[in-house]
Formats: structure tokens, C-alpha cells, sequence
């Protein structure tokens, strides 16, 4: 019988050495973000064609983590969750891809230029941001970024607005370059902030003052516009509501419109109803205010171009020089969403329904319509 010969020691431990190190690098991969990422990719949307039918009714619906204001980009639905995101297809509610990371909590979401911009957090500050393509799911960039855990996302036209109660953060969507940061001011918090056509609009309150300021930025440079005290003389703080053509806010019962270039103030709109039904949009040069069951678009002016019943929002859907050259607007009406020309408030179409939600924002998206709620996401056909 051949006799068993005894490895030399140098082989035994060169065996052992490449096992611990296997089981080592097993322990690390189990752990690191490639493993706990997952993600899907497709192709790019078939955006359907057509208009909403006459009579609409419920088609599929979700709850999700929202972007602010438009959930629809790039012919796909966008939704999030604890620990990433998925577009959806308007028509069907079935995913098209996702982005996920097991290991990490989400912090804010918000969709732009085609781009699907996340935040995510790995321990206690939100410092990891990813911006993927809204149509395919494909990456796009990746970087660093140190955010506070508590700061949402917002954005507008080519600006990603990271903020938190001590400062704000600005980037690029297309690219994953920090335009610009800028801190509140020692002994202030932030109340509020807005990305829009005007620029970043920040609401501040300093310990002991009497008054808050609202101040808008630009967008691009960071370079300020102007400040403007707000007397705070009612039970609650002012809210800062947008800032497109016109920076508005609700304070003191009213709602404000201020001027881009000074702070003028060029409209007030007085508020009798619940507090927490006012919104505002735009819709290219207009800025849209939504309260007391109406809405009203204010021309450069402040002037009324139109004002029509409402029980929301509408919006483009698209962004940059498409929301901005957009003709038509859905509008949230009862029974009925109803389509009228941007520019006049003239009612071009209506798509009768049941029961239509209080402070939804509505998209049409071929025959489609889709409602972004608070917390979910209803749509009709």
C-alpha cells in the first residue's frame, strides 16, 4: 500500500493562511455595500400616448416614501421606502427597476432632469448620495456628501436642495458636484426651504427675535438676493410654500407673494380655511396658490390671471423646458379632474370622477391620470 506522507509544514500553513483569508473575505463582502446593494435596470419607458378618457376610475395605487412635489419622470413613476427606490409603470403599477440598499436608511428622494436623486445613511449622518436615470434605473454618479440624519431633499430645474434645520446643501442632478452650502447663522434654525424658478428661498428664526427673515438665494451661485423680515405676530410660525416666478408665504392668515429681484411683496391672498391646505406650484411664468377650495395663478405682477375651484395641485410632469413651455394643467377638482389651458384658466377637457382627494397633485401621463397624496400614490383611467 502507498504510504501517506505528511505535507510539509509550510504547505499546511500556506493551506490555512488561504482559507482564513476566504472566510475573511466572505465576512467583508457579507458586510460591505456591494452586497447589501440590489438593483435593476430597463429600458426606457414606452411613454403611452392619448388623454384620460371622459369617466375615470381607481386603477392601482401604493403607499410609498414620496418625492416632493412631481413623482413622475421620464415616462415612470417614482416611489421610495425605508431603504431605496422603484419606478413604476404609469399604466400598470409594475416595476420597472429598482435601487436598493439593505444596509441603509433612505433619507430623501427627489426626481429632476431625468435623474432620481437619493440620500442615504449608513449610521447616524445621511452621507452617502446616488442619482440615477428616472427611466432606465441605470447609476449615473455616486459621491460623498455630509448631511445632518434629519435633512430632506427638494429640488427644481438643475438643483438638488439638500436641508436641514442648520444649513443647506445644493447640487447638480446631471453630475454629483456640490454647487454650494451655506449654514444658518449662529443661535438660528431653519424654518423652511424652497428650490424653485426664483432661485433657494430660506425662512430663518433666531433665538429671541421677534421677527423671522426670509431670504432668497441664487439657485447656481449662492450669491443672496435679499431679506426680508417677517412679523410674527399669530400662534403659528409662517410657512414657506415655494419659490417659483413669485416666493410665497403663509403667514399671519394670508398668503404672501414676493418679488424675484427686491422682496416686494405683490400679492396677498387672504386664507379663512385650514392652514394645512394652502399649496403653491407654478406653471411657467404663473405662480400657483391653492387654498379655501380655489386656485389662483399670479402673473410677474401679482396680478390674478385666473382662478378657478380646486382641491389641489396640478403639474407638468416634466421638467426644466418642458415644465416650463408646458400648455395644459390638470386640475383637482370635486368629481372631475379637469384640464385647462396654462396661460387662460380656460377649461379645455374633464375627466369625470367619484371622489377625488383633498391636497392631491395631479400629472397626466397618456391616458393616465396619476395623484400624488402625502403618503401614496393614487392613479385613474
Amino acid at each position: 500500500m502507498p504510504r501517506l506522507v505528511r505535507p510539509p509544514l509550510r504547505v499546511i500553513v500556506w493551506a490555512a493562511a488561504t482559507v482564513a483569508l476566504l472566510v475573511v473575505a466572505t465576512l467583508l463582502w457579507r458586510g460591505s455595500d456591494a452586497a447589501a446593494t440590489e438593483s435593476t435596470i430597463a429600458s426606457p419607458a414606452d411613454v403611452p400616448t392619448g388623454t384620460p378618457a371622459g369617466d375615470v376610475s381607481a386603477a392601482w395605487s401604493t403607499d410609498a416614501a414620496l418625492p416632493a412635489a412631481t413623482v413622475v419622470q421620464s415616462g415612470r413613476v417614482l416611489v421610495g421606502s425605508r431603504h431605496g427606490v422603484r419606478a413604476l409603470d404609469p399604466v400598470t403599477g409594475e416595476e420597472a427597476w429598482h435601487y436598493t440598499r439593505s444596509n441603509a436608511r433612505m433619507c430623501g428622494l427627489t426626481v429632476t432632469n431625468g435623474v432620481a436623486v437619493a440620500v442615504f445613511a449608513t449610521a447616524d449622518r445621511c452621507d452617502e448620495a446616488v442619482g440615477l436615470n428616472a427611466g432606465t434605473g441605470v447609476r449615473a454618479w455616486t459621491r460623498n456628501i455630509l448631511l445632518r440624519g434629519d435633512a430632506t431633499l427638494s429640488s427644481t430645474d438643475r438643483i438638488v436642495l439638500a436641508s436641514s434645520p442648520t444649513g443647506i446643501v445644493t447640487l447638480d442632478p446631471t453630475g454629483d458636484n456640490i454647487r454650494w452650502r451655506s449654514e444658518a447663522p449662529a443661535g438660528c434654525r431653519l424654518l423652511g426651504t424652497a428650490a424653485g424658478s426664483s432661485g433657494i428661498a430660506v425662512l430663518q428664526r433666531c433665538d429671541g427675535g421677534e421677527v423671522a427673515q426670509l431670504r432668497l438665494f441664487d439657485g447656481f451661485d449662492g450669491s443672496a438676493h435679499w431679506s426680508r423680515d417677517v412679523p410674527l405676530t399669530g400662534d403659528a410660525e409662517p410657512r414657506l410654500l415655494g419659490a417659483g416666478p413669485l416666493t410665497t408665504l403663509l403667514v399671519d392668515g394670508e398668503v404672501q407673494a414676493f418679488a424675484p429681484a427686491d422682496g416686494t411683496v405683490l400679492a396677498s391672498l387672504p386664507v379663512t380655511g385650514p392652514a394645512e391646505d394652502v399649496q403653491a406650484g407654478d406653471a411657467g411664468a404663473l405662480t400657483l396658490v391653492r387654498a379655501d377650495d380655489q386656485l389662483t395663478a399670479l402673473d410677474a405682477t401679482g396680478a390674478t390671471a385666473w382662478a378657478v375651484p380646486a382641491l389641489g395641485l396640478p403639474t407638468s410632469g416634466g421638467s426644466g423646458k418642458d415644465a416650463r413651455e408646458a400648455t395644459e394643467l390638470l386640475v383637482p377638482e370635486d368629481g372631475a379632474f379637469v384640464l385647462r389651458d396654462t396661460v387662460t384658466g380656460v377649461e379645455l377637457g374633464r375627466s369625470a370622477v367619484d371622489d377625488v382627494p383633498d391636497r392631491g397633485i395631479a400629472t397626466t401621463v397618456g391616458p393616465v391620470v396619476v395623484l400624488r397624496l402625502p403618503d401614496r400614490i393614487l392613479t385613474y383611467r
